[in-house]
């Protein structure tokens, strides 16, 4: 059965967690007792009606404060495939927890409050998401019983947030409009009769009929990082010599030539295993382990790529990079480079602009980059990675920053 990995996203209080407990209700994807359970927590709180948002607010200070801090996964099925929800915080101070949500998903759900309109935060949000390359985007325009079901509130935002795709310029990406109230229900599984004005699909009915990427079909770049040479000490498999890790884009099959980097050594693939079984055919995220005609020098921390698909090796890089710690970057900063399973030390040589999140517009030579900012940064590593245009192959393009006395993570880079 397929899976859609879907992200929310959206300010504080535009109802995101009630959303999500609004689906898994309506989808009868809980249990009675938890149903009672949060009968009983509602009336404790003092409300006339259940409060599906309890169902996500997992953490103590969420419940006690109403807003998401931390992401919290949410699975749900429906006859037609299954879903994973991160529900990930809406308040400008866990930007950095939102961006760690949304950088698996395929869809990005942006609630807006009908009552505010477009917000800084839904700017940023949409923009992260566009950063992420999330192809499809889903704007519901939460709370629309408080704006008495206006057609009118509906089109003004909408047409704001179509200005602002059109600063991203974002072209593949396809953004979908939809009017709700978490609350009631109202667009969520069944068509409102409060809005006989919307003509189109519900909340559900969007999620059901967007397409998976089929991973076997990926036309991407093939980049298998490894993770561990496999050397048996058996006397059945004494001269077994296997590289095994996940297949992070593309793909691979039985007699292919393949590149081993940095060495450049060339090998030809004998066989491909799937846990126990042999396959042919090594697709996207597949778990495997490779085998060579000849023996060629791989280790941890190697990539293997197709003969004449090779990334470019530079000891320099430009990336985009969103901050998340409190305390800046720092030109001359040195910070550890994490590349799939390859970590490198680099050193900042140039911060070349941040961006203004009210007009999407880069401010030129800052002084740093602080917590939540996005910004171009050039760096200097000590060895070079394998590393591909995030645009290009998003999989292989995409690294984090470490603080090298906290061993924090500090940043996420989107390779230029």
């Amino acid at each position: 059965m397929d899976i859609l990995r879907i992200a929310t996203a959206g300010s504080v209080d535009d109802g995101k967690s009630t959303l999500i407990g609004r689906l898994l209700f309506e989808t009868q994807s809980i249990t009675k007792d938890k149903i009672e359970a949060l009968k009983a927590a509602s009336q404790r709180k003092g409300l006339d009606f259940v409060d599906l948002s309890l169902l996500t607010d997992g953490l103590i200070a969420e419940r006690e404060q109403g807003i998401t801090i931390d992401v919290a996964n949410i699975y749900f099925n429906t006859p037609n495939r299954k879903y994973i929800i991160a529900d990930t915080p809406g308040h400008f101070e866990y930007t950095r927890n939102m961006v760690t949500g949304a950088s698996n998903a395929s869809v990005s759900i942006i609630l807006v409050d009908a009552r505010n309109g477009v917000g800084e935060q839904t700017r940023r949000h949409f923009y992260i998401a566009s950063l992420l390359e999330i192809k499809n985007v889903i704007v519901a325009i939460n709370k629309m019983d408080l704006a008495n079901y206006d057609q009118s509130v509906f089109e003004k935002i909408q047409q704001d947030f179509n200005e602002i795709s059109e600063q991203v310029k974002k072209p593949k990406q396809k953004i979908s409009f939809i009017p709700i109230s978490s609350l009631y229900g109202e667009n969520i599984v069944e068509k409102s009769d409060k809005m006989p004005w919307y003509d189109s699909l519900t909340l559900l009915q969007l999620l059901e009929n967007i397409e998976i990427e089929d991973q076997k079909d990926d036309k991407s770049l093939f980049r298998l990082p490894v993770q561990l040479v496999i050397r048996p000490k058996t006397e059945e498999f004494h001269d077994f010599r296997g590289y095994a890790g996940r297949v992070s884009s593309g793909s691979i099959k039985v007699g292919d030539m393949i590149e081993a980097l940095p060495s450049k050594q060339i090998g030809k693939i004998s066989a491909i295993y799937r846990a126990q079984d042999s396959v042919e055919v090594a697709s996207k995220n597949d778990s495997v382990t490779i085998t060579l005609e000849d023996d060629i020098d791989i280790s941890r921390g190697n990539m293997l790529v197709k003969v004449g698909e090779q990334p470019e090796l530079s000891k320099e890089l430009k990336a985009r990079v969103c901050w998340m710690d409190t305390t800046p970057l720092q030109n001359g900063k040195t910070y550890l480079l994490q590349h799939g399973v390859n970590r490198q030390k680099t050193k900042v040589t140039g911060i070349q602009s941040v961006l203004s999140i009210n007009n999407f517009e880069e401010e030129e030579l800052p002084e740093n980059i602080k917590l939540n900012q996005i910004g171009v940064v050039s760096f200097k590593l000590a060895n070079p990675i394998f590393a591909d245009p995030f645009e290009v192959n998003p999989p292989n393009g995409a690294f984090i920053l470490i603080d090298e006395q906290s061993n924090g993570t500090v940043g996420v880079g989107f390779m230029i």
